[in-house]
């Protein structure tokens, strides 16, 4: 009796894999579990060769994603400074605050591309100004931004 199997997910098993990984198990666990559930095949050549064209695909679909974020960051710097206007009291002080979801309104507004909100780091800011922000695109790709607070 082999101490472990090798089987393929077909979907994500918490705390061993997502859709499509190649895992050892113990053979109780692929016998009971994992295989009348449907949730992995076992290990054959032919199966080898589908999760090999798979793990190719993903690869170029993620290099097609940087490729498009690289874009977008050169696009953004072209750009070059975007516009928030905030409500001030004396001293060019801000009531309140220049959120990540003001960031997001204002690069939207300019290339008429959604960018999500939580993707944006924006420093403390409490009073008009030019500041740095930085937007994260992709997991490799990051890119700065100028903003400059205004009064309206």
């Amino acid at each position: 009796m082999p101490k472990r199997v090798q089987v393929v997910l077909n979907e994500d098993v918490l705390s061993l894999g997502k859709d499509g990984d190649l895992v050892e198990v113990a053979p109780g666990y692929a016998r009971n579990f994992l295989l009348p559930f449907g949730k992995a095949v076992p290990l054959t050549p032919a199966v080898m060769k589908q999760v090999e064209h798979r793990r190719a695909k993903e690869a170029e679909r993620q290099a097609a994603l940087k490729q498009e974020a690289l874009d977008f960051k050169t696009a953004l710097s072209t750009i070059g400074r975007f516009t928030v206007k905030k409500q001030t009291g004396e001293d060019n002080v801000l009531f309140g605050t220049v959120t990540n979801g003001d960031v997001a309104e204002a690069i939207e507004s300019a290339t008429k591309k959604e960018i999500d909100r939580r993707d944006i780091v924006v420093p403390e800011i409490h009073r008009t100004g030019k500041y740095a922000v930085t937007v994260k695109l992709h997991s490799e790709v990051t890119a700065e931004i100028n903003l400059e607070v205004v009064s309206y």
